[in-house]
């Protein structure tokens, strides 16, 4: 496990957290953590990764940013839980088979926008624990879902909309 703090201020009432469990595509984490540093969000891994965090290809995703990613690496979910003392009114997560509209998602101070694997989604352990929680974003029927790295951003930004950070733009 690791934890960095590079985006906490006291002067910043809204945190946000992208957790991603058991990613596989090094491109979209890498995609993600360079979103998570412009939105100023903390981003969490939770393994098993499908791709090494030295590969060059995260590395690419996230251009020169990946070093300047706020990120913290779990063996489990639970310890990530557990650490965190996250609470059930702050945990949002996206699957395509969400009971409501990403637009209908809370905002409170601190929100966890947890999302699973591109091949595996979400574990049923996981839903199970939260079954209040599980929200989509629409799509047409042209598609199954939007990508990981797509999904995550919009949910991060509308996440924001009622409670803006107060960072330098």
């Amino acid at each position: 496990m690791s934890l960095n703090s590079k985006h906490k201020s006291a002067n910043n009432p809204t945190e946000r957290h992208v957790v991603l469990v058991e990613p596989d595509v090094h491109w979209n984490t890498g995609n993600i953590g360079r979103t998570c540093i412009g939105a100023g969000a903390h981003l969490h891994l939770i393994r098993p990764l499908g791709f090494s965090l030295d590969s060059r290809q995260v590395k690419r995703a996230g251009l020169d940013y990946w070093p300047k990613v706020d990120l913290s690496t779990w063996d489990d979910f639970e310890s990530f839980q557990k650490a965190l003392q996250v609470r059930y009114a702050e945990v949002v997560l996206f699957t395509k088979n969400g009971t409501r509209s990403f637009w209908t998602m809370p905002s409170p101070r601190r929100l966890f926008l947890i999302f699973g694997s591109e091949t595996g989604g979400l574990p049923a352990a996981i839903l199970e624990q939260y079954p209040d929680a599980t929200y989509h974003i629409p799509v047409s029927r042209e598609i199954r879902s939007l990508n990981l790295s797509t999904a995550a951003a919009i949910a991060l930004y509308e996440s924001m909309r009622n409670n803006p950070p107060e960072h330098e733009w």
